[in-house]
């Protein structure tokens, strides 16, 4: 299910009509994906590249070691401190933030890159980081990925039993807090069902005259 907002400009190859042009490639826009804590992102984002996987997911960089089994390059980029502050000063980054000591980024040449190339490109990052891609790259589509109802999240947050009260009472007002922020995107896909959720976003994605 989808509630759109404001609408999308018509995808560039299209003439004054709205009928393609030859010789000319459709243009997307990067569309980023963000929604509260276990609202079901990463699953809706895994089943949309299983719909899709011509699609582009911009990978990350970090500052942080590997975790085993992690591999440079598909879960992040690995980069030391230096190389990100200059890949920040230098405009390098769509949005970067640090947690915990580490730094974490969206480069941007790889997504300007796959958009020119005629792919849909999405990125799936928190409400701090979509404001910034919104700042960077206003053309971008921002989708809010948002539960079924309120307490069904709060049955996902709370569900697992093992955190203390005081970390999920934490968890729950910061899941107010961005599903407050939805009106700051173009689109909302409610995710009642992660197959249905990934199928519209896929219609979000590759069908730009419509978003």
């Amino acid at each position: 299910m989808t509630e759109n907002g404001q609408g999308g400009a018509a995808a560039a190859g299209s003439g004054p009509a709205g009928e393609p042009v030859l010789g000319q490639r459709a243009q997307h826009r990067l569309t980023v994906v963000s929604g509260p804590s276990g609202v079901g992102k990463s699953s809706v984002v895994a089943q949309l590249r299983l719909l899709e996987p011509d699609i582009y997911f911009s990978v990350s960089v970090t500052t942080r070691k590997p975790r085993p089994g992690e591999v440079d390059g598909r879960h992040y980029h690995f980069i030391d401190r230096a190389t990100f502050d200059e890949m920040a000063a230098g405009g390098r980054l769509l949005e970067y933030a640090e947690f915990a000591g580490n730094c974490y980024g969206t480069p941007r040449e790889p997504v300007e890159r796959a958009l020119a190339a005629g792919k849909p490109a999405i990125l799936e990052i928190e409400l701090q980081g979509a404001r910034q891609v919104r700042a960077a790259m206003p053309e971008a589509r921002l989708v809010m990925l948002m539960p079924p109802s309120w307490e069904e999240l709060v049955g996902r947050l709370t569900g697992r039993g093992t955190e203390e009260e005081a970390a999920v009472q934490a968890r729950l007002a910061e899941a107010e807090r961005e599903l407050a922020a939805a009106g700051e995107f173009d689109a909302r896909v409610v995710n009642a069902d992660v197959k249905d959720a990934a199928a519209e976003l896929l219609r979000l994605l590759t069908d730009d005259s419509k978003a």
